[in-house]
């Protein structure tokens, strides 16, 4: 604001002593503001009290109330004083790990340097750690000299959680004044869900003829991978008859098995398909193995929320994006809608995963089935805390309860048995 008042006023009168006056009008708006800024709420009561002491002390007469006025302002006086000095630090935060799961601590490092020639008075360093902060007295430090703070942070929840900017504060011990420089700019803390490792091929593969090749051996299949000895029941339509004539022995191709890997979660956020809020932790921590899972063994992993898909080119874009996930209120955008944005968008998808809450019913999942790719191979996993983990079939789907993420890879082996 104060810019487009100058460019508008030198815009009428360009002349130099015009663009000086203008200049110095700004800078003078810019040090009041300022200053109004280091005043806190109860300094502020304090300097009206101040003030009505005087006039009252000076038209009633009243030698207490003048009295009273005088300390006050000595108080104040000095109070300001104190904000006087240099806090010119060179500020270095240090997290160990940027990414940590859900209740391991984050340690890091506050390095203050005083790179100045002059001393830094003591003062206060705040360090913002996502709702809460962390507040470090700093004692005076002498030019060139540095000073480490060291901190933890616990992570009971998993998200995504700011750390600073780190806030040099020097103030007065009444806390009447306070002035504060960010020294640093945030770094962001990944506290990722909780995941569990298990082994065997994610739900398997579809066999395509335009997919990847595999280790496994084919009898038919289009990638060439040797010549071997006929046997019973082989394929005529295979026999290499160069070189049966060359051996004397009927020879036929062998194959690499060809399989296309595009595997897809969907994950449903909305609040309603679930009873509780660490339910749907325990569905964004089923959703983050069978996630990591799949990326050890295909090529491709796509997940969908309502509304959006979610970066998981890598197993760390994948619990980044999950870190950062949260529920969703709408009414809109059911378990059903979700199953059909996957469809739409991933037609070609070998294997689908949905993971939900227990307030969705067998009903609901039926019909999010059906509105899945077809020839896709899809399973449903509910997340129901405390639930005993059992295995049923919904029309082609077939349907997993998890009571507790420790149950996953029993409940997937009986899947894949």
């Amino acid at each position: 604001m104060a810019s487009q008042t100058l460019s508008a006023a030198v815009a009428d009168d360009p002349s130099p002593w015009r663009v000086s006056a203008v200049r110095a009008m700004a800078a003078a708006r810019e040090g009041v503001r300022q200053a109004i800024r280091v005043i806190r709420p109860t300094a502020r009561v304090l300097i009206v009290v101040t003030v009505a002491l005087w006039v009252l002390g000076g038209v009633l007469g009243w030698r207490e109330l003048t009295i009273a006025a005088v300390v006050l302002t000595v108080i104040i006086a000095a109070c300001a004083l104190l904000l006087i000095g240099r806090t010119a630090y060179d500020v270095r935060l240090d997290l160990t790990r940027d990414r940590v799961v859900v209740g391991e601590r984050a340690v890091g490092a506050l390095m203050l340097t005083n790179a100045s020639s002059r001393s830094i008075l003591p003062s206060r360093v705040v360090l913002p750690v996502g709702a809460g902060r962390g507040v470090f007295a700093v004692e005076r430090l002498a030019p060139g000299a540095s000073v480490e703070e060291l901190f933890a942070i616990p992570t009971s929840r998993r998200g995504v959680l700011p750390v600073g900017p780190v806030s040099v504060v020097r103030g007065d011990p009444l806390g009447l004044f306070e002035r504060v420089h960010r020294r640093d700019e945030p770094v962001d803390l990944f506290v990722h869900p909780r995941t569990v490792m298990f082994q065997g091929q994610t739900l398997g593969f579809m066999r395509d003829l335009e997919g990847l090749p595999t280790t496994d051996l084919s009898p038919d299949d289009v990638s060439f991978h040797a010549l071997r000895e006929y046997q019973p029941g082989d394929d005529l339509r295979h026999v290499h008859w160069r070189s049966t004539a060359r051996t004397g022995q009927l020879m036929v191709r062998q194959y690499e098995e060809t399989r296309r890997s595009h595997f897809v979660i969907g994950l449903s956020t909305l609040g309603s398909d679930y009873g509780t809020a660490d339910e749907f932790e325990l569905a964004i921590s089923i959703a983050g193995s069978v996630g990591l899972r799949a990326l050890r063994d295909s090529r491709q992993v796509d997940v969908h929320v309502q509304g959006r898909d979610l970066p998981a080119g890598t197993g760390r874009r994948l619990l980044d994006s999950l870190a950062a996930l949260d529920q969703s209120r709408a009414r809109k955008g059911r378990l059903e809608e979700l199953a059909g944005a996957v469809a739409a968008g991933v037609p070609q998808a070998a294997v689908v995963v949905l993971v939900c809450g227990s307030t969705v019913d067998a009903t609901r999942l039926r019909v999010a089935c059906s509105r899945l790719p077809y020839g896709a191979r899809v399973m449903a996993v509910r997340a129901q805390l405390g639930a005993v983990p059992s295995l049923r079939r919904i029309a082609e789907a077939s349907v997993v309860t998890v009571g507790e993420l420790a149950q996953l890879p029993a409940a997937l082996g009986k899947v894949l048995s």
